[in-house]
């Protein structure tokens, strides 16, 4: 295989010793690596409890079956995936803010409008103490 040929080009002189038992360190080697790559995983898939994951997964995928949507795919740029991400919830709480500013604009608009009647309310019984007074004099 190609993987025993780089084995063999790495440790060539040894290979022309004894081609035997180069191939037999091969082999156990690749034994070893593998066992060691298995037991790897599984220790991960352990510590990160990634059966439920993968569980929890799978039933993802089975309840997106019958959307008609497509789900969200990261393209791989990350300014891209983040204003894909961010952009509509940011127009949204745009909206929301000018809902807001405009419910306070017509809010500040009653009060002055209340504020300039209570002026003219003063105004008018200042003219009316006055003329009382004068009256009265």
């Amino acid at each position: 295989s190609c993987s025993y040929q780089r084995f063999v080009s790495c440790y060539r002189c040894f290979y022309k010793l004894q081609p035997q038992l180069t191939k037999s360190i091969y082999d156990q080697f690749i034994s070893q690596l593998r066992t060691s790559i298995k037991e790897e995983i599984q220790e991960v898939k352990n510590e990160g409890n990634l059966e439920r994951l993968f569980s929890s997964l799978d039933k993802i995928v089975e309840e997106a079956k019958d959307r008609e949507e497509p789900a969200w795919r990261p393209s791989g740029i990350p300014e891209q995936d983040f204003r894909s991400t961010m952009v509509p919830y940011l127009l949204k709480h745009r909206s929301h803010l000018h809902r807001v500013l405009r419910e306070k604009e017509e809010e500040n608009r009653k009060v002055a409008e209340s504020v300039l009647m209570g002026r003219d309310r003063i105004a008018e019984l200042q003219q009316l103490i006055q003329a009382r007074q004068q009256a009265w004099q």
